[in-house]
């Protein structure tokens, strides 16, 4: 889980766009998946907002007066508070060298409007997913357990089993077998 919101399970969604109606569409369709939004209506309140709020996802509109969306995510990935958050360019410019651009300055991902739904939502819920299981966990240095999105501590198998499918068997590294049980090692 990112550092940002640590007592939250609802991931955080920055949209940035100049068209208040854009905003309006998309950040509804993200509330109703369970998202937290925030909105932004140029490349500067979006690096502030990215800055202080240190969401999971932004989506972010290429066209824009004053600073584009490209400019802007250069200086989110310039910025080491900011440049672990992936950007997904949700813009009407269809040009394959658009696109090209935008994973140049370090695009996660490339929408183009008008976009579908569904297709939006699996996406930015991709995305955000995998921006939390890079974020910083807190580990106990006494007994290795983790403290989840609920800031409560839990094995580090348990933690790790729920969220990445995996099952866990047991067994001792040679170090640790020569460590407990030494006679065997004889």
């Amino acid at each position: 889980m990112s550092e940002a919101h640590p007592g939250s399970a609802q991931p955080l969604a920055l949209v940035v766009d100049d068209e208040p109606k854009n905003l309006q569409v998309v950040g509804a369709l993200l509330r109703s998946k369970g998202f937290r939004v925030a909105v932004a209506t140029s490349g500067a309140r979006a690096l502030e907002l990215a800055g202080q709020a240190l969401p999971d996802v932004i989506l972010l509109d290429v066209m824009m007066p004053a600073m584009d969306g490209f400019e802007t995510c250069r200086r989110l990935k310039a910025a080491p508070r900011t440049s672990g958050i992936p950007v997904l360019f949700l813009t009407a410019r269809a040009g394959s060298e658009d696109a090209v651009e935008g994973f140049r300055v370090g695009g996660a991902d490339y929408i183009r409007k008008p976009f579908q739904a569904e297709e939006l939502v699996a996406r930015v819920q991709t995305h955000a997913q995998l921006h939390r299981l890079r974020g910083l966990l807190t580990i106990c240095s006494g007994c290795q357990r983790i403290r989840n999105e609920e800031s409560i501590w839990e094995q580090l198998e348990v933690y790790v089993e729920r969220r990445a499918q995996v099952s866990f068997s047991h067994g001792l590294c040679q170090d640790c077998l020569d460590r407990l049980y030494p006679e065997e090692g004889a």
